[in-house]
């Protein structure tokens, strides 16, 4: 079991590795949504990557700050040692949502490829994590291959869609 579970009362590690995923997919979504927005627009590589990089920093202190005065207002007191660490460990992959992205941008940067290929490609990876997290899912619901590939299919078009109304929206 991973050391940062060991705290976990037994039956709830399904539980934190539940909300990590959540956090995962939504960090996803919205990086669709960046990398999409910034392909339309007139960037350079440093403002592309900054402009990643700053997304994936606010949406992690944004999880902090709420997850701190959620658990202040409930537990009435602020999150200290194994709570705070939880927090951390399931709010970390709003930070990683980014290095994809960045490596891509990156590679433009050192014009391996054009900044609105890298740009395309990074929510093109991003598109196939959801396609696979739902195929994750479907087969681990029991439903099958087929059941598997319609579920990666619907997180992916769904995922598509929410980043796409938040490109739109200039978000």
């Amino acid at each position: 079991m991973d050391d940062r579970l060991a705290n976990v009362p037994p039956g709830a590690e399904t539980g934190v590795l539940a909300d990590r995923l959540k956090e995962r997919i939504y960090a996803t979504i919205t990086m669709i949504a960046v990398v999409v927005g910034l392909s339309f627009g007139e960037v350079s590589a440093l403002g592309a990557v900054a402009t990643v990089l700053t997304t994936a920093l606010g949406l992690w202190l944004a999880a902090l700050v709420a997850d701190q005065q959620a658990h202040r207002t409930v537990h009435r007191h602020p999150a200290t040692g194994r709570e705070l660490r939880r927090m951390l460990y399931v709010s970390s992959p709003l930070l990683s949502c980014a290095a994809g992205p960045a490596v891509l941008i990156a590679l433009a940067a050192l014009d391996v490829l054009t900044l609105h290929a890298a740009l395309l490609a990074a929510a093109g990876v991003c598109v196939v994590s959801l396609f696979l997290w739902g195929c994750v899912g479907g087969l681990r619901m029991g439903g099958g291959a087929l059941a598997a590939l319609v579920a990666g299919l619907v997180d992916a078009a769904i995922g598509v869609a929410v980043a796409l109304v938040k490109a739109a929206a200039g978000h």
